[in-house]
């Protein structure tokens, strides 16, 4: 059988509940719910950190990321010793491509620095700011080639119009690959920045969203009170109410950014038909984690596991080789996704690999009802004192079918959510003396998840001593 195409879209910091056909009536996705329909949709599909770097870094080496050892933002080296799976794939005969941010390793201060990643196309962009060295940035280098300043169009009245934007690049750079001649299959990984903060859509999609017909976060009073026992966590800035927040404005900006998003990839699906590729290529689209949005009073990120900013959009699409309009709850990790991606691309999953492919569930082999038994997010000491303010916080989620534990180790605290009664995590339930059973087994077993799934035991055992 023909290898497909594999044409991964990537998103930064995407909430799981900003899709049309997935339930919201506030967005504007027609391509997403497009692709929805005619493919598979992982609507309980969690990210394995709640920051950039160490998510993905789970997702392109398949472990979690302190197997992975790489648990921060603004990390300086990359371990060598696991291959990326864009190498694994590159070697396996497909021509590759990377556009727009990769963060495996820190661009801050500095343009990140290559990896052995398999890329043979390359173009790069981290921060849409105009402070990259020429030659480090090629959206920021692009910017300039068109007469114009990244930081004077930011902050006019217009933000960075459509034609100058990020995103607008990033779908040109994708039609440009996708365009070109292949004689082997080809990976496509497409990472706008968008729609990570700061919120500042262009002018003419910001105008379609009028915030007082947003929805707003989910927010109750109670929230401020709990978030002031949770203070010595860390997080992007402090719990306040949705006024104070501006939050429904930060939402409405938030979905005129999604909607350029859904605009952009239209546009590449577009060349897709018109180049007789679509019919043998695996289009996904997900992100790296999500954002708090106002909800329980934060904006942005940080040492926190709420639904918003640890579940994402998980979508395949592929008609002639997948199931069409299906919706699976299972619990998806997005180490799954990675291993799917292998199993595409006729990669045997290393024995290392801690994802587990879902190729049976989207083939109609198996059912999507029941995929995992739990799923886990970690924040290891994320935000540094020395750059950040941060604490030195070290938190995991373990979540099973009905209730998410969390536990802040370093600050010795913790929540305990029942999903089926309070899916927006309002009430928790971690002093609740009626629940302490379930609490003291969800430790046990959280505690486990993590001996067994992130300690490594060095090399292969070759003797009996």
């Amino acid at each position: 059988m023909k290898r497909p195409n594999i044409l991964w879209y990537c998103t930064d910091q995407q909430r799981f509940d900003t899709i049309g056909a997935l339930g919201n009536p506030h967005v504007a996705t027609p391509t997403l719910d497009s692709l929805v329909h005619s493919g598979v949709s992982f609507t309980n599909s969690y990210c394995q950190s709640p920051i950039c770097t160490p998510s993905r870094a789970s997702i392109m080496t398949g472990l979690y990321p302190s197997r992975a050892r790489n648990t921060r933002n603004g990390n300086d080296t990359f371990p060598e010793d696991t291959p990326l799976i864009s190498k694994l794939i590159s070697d396996s005969g497909y021509t590759c491509g990377l556009i727009g941010k990769f963060h495996l390793v820190s661009g801050g201060k500095r343009p990140e620095p290559r990896l052995d990643d398999g890329f043979g196309y390359w173009q790069h962009s981290h921060a849409p700011r105009d402070d990259w060295p020429e030659g480090t940035h090629a959206y920021a280098d692009w910017v300039r080639s068109q007469g114009q300043d990244l930081d004077t169009l930011r902050n006019s009245k217009e933000n960075v119009p459509t034609e100058f934007h990020q995103t607008k690049w990033a779908s040109d750079c994708a039609i440009d690959f996708i365009s070109r001649d292949h004689d082997q299959p080809w990976m496509l990984n497409i990472n706008v920045y968008d729609p990570h903060p700061p919120f500042v859509p262009p002018a003419a999609y910001a105008e379609r969203f009028d915030p007082e017909e947003m929805p707003g976060p989910h927010f109750r009073e109670s929230d401020l009170k709990h978030q002031k026992t949770l203070a010595a966590v860390d997080f992007q800035g402090t719990a306040q109410t949705p006024e104070a927040n501006n939050a429904k404005s930060a939402q409405a900006k938030y979905y005129a950014m999604i909607a350029l998003i859904d605009e952009q990839l239209a546009r590449i699906l577009e060349v897709l038909d018109n180049t007789d590729q679509r019919e043998n290529t695996i289009i996904i689209f997900t992100s790296d984690h999500g954002e708090t949005l106002g909800d329980h009073g934060l904006m942005f990120k940080g040492c926190r596991f709420y639904e918003g900013l640890v579940k994402v959009p998980l979508i395949f699409s592929a008609p002639q080789h997948i199931r069409s309009n299906l919706q699976c709850d299972g619990l998806v990790e997005l180490l799954d996704l990675s291993a799917t991606l292998l199993e595409f691309a006729g990669i045997e999953l290393p024995e290392y690999h801690q994802g587990k492919s879902l190729l049976s569930i989207l083939r109609g082999e198996t059912s999507g009802k029941h995929i995992r038994d739990s799923v886990r997010c970690e924040y290891f000491d994320a935000l540094d004192a020395q750059f950040t303010g941060g604490t030195g916080s070290y938190g995991t989620m373990y979540r099973d079918s009905r209730y998410k534990l969390v536990v802040y180790h370093s600050q010795g605290l913790g929540e305990l959510y029942d999903l089926e009664e309070d899916p927006w995590e309002h009430n928790d339930l971690w002093h609740d003396p009626d629940h302490l059973e379930i609490k003291n087994r969800l430790i046990l077993e959280s505690f486990n998840n993590h001996v067994n799934l992130t300690t490594n035991v060095g090399s292969k055992r070759i003797a009996p001593m």
